[in-house]
């Protein structure tokens, strides 16, 4: 399952699909000068409404959080000598 985190001014917002309908609004709001947005919640409820306004740090993320990977994967750890190649 795909998750969208919207981060907004440093704050996070975990969105259900799909975002395109509320990006636009995003969108529309910035090149509007500002606007109020509501942005749903990941689960029911009535969400939150965001002032959104030109300059505002906005970061869109899709993170896959079904696992949908091979269950015989084991996950990577660097080591300190890896970290130390940076």
């Amino acid at each position: 399952m795909i998750v969208n985190r919207l981060t907004v001014d440093g704050k996070d917002y975990f969105l259900p699909e799909p975002v395109s309908e509320l990006r636009t609004k995003i969108l529309e709001a910035v090149k509007a000068g500002g606007g109020y947005v509501n942005i749903p919640p990941l689960r029911g409820g009535p969400g939150v409404d965001i002032l959104f306004s030109p300059g505002m740090p906005v970061t869109w993320t899709q993170i896959d959080v079904g696992g949908e990977g091979d269950a015989d994967e084991t996950p990577v750890v660097p080591t300190d000598a890896d970290l130390d190649s940076l």
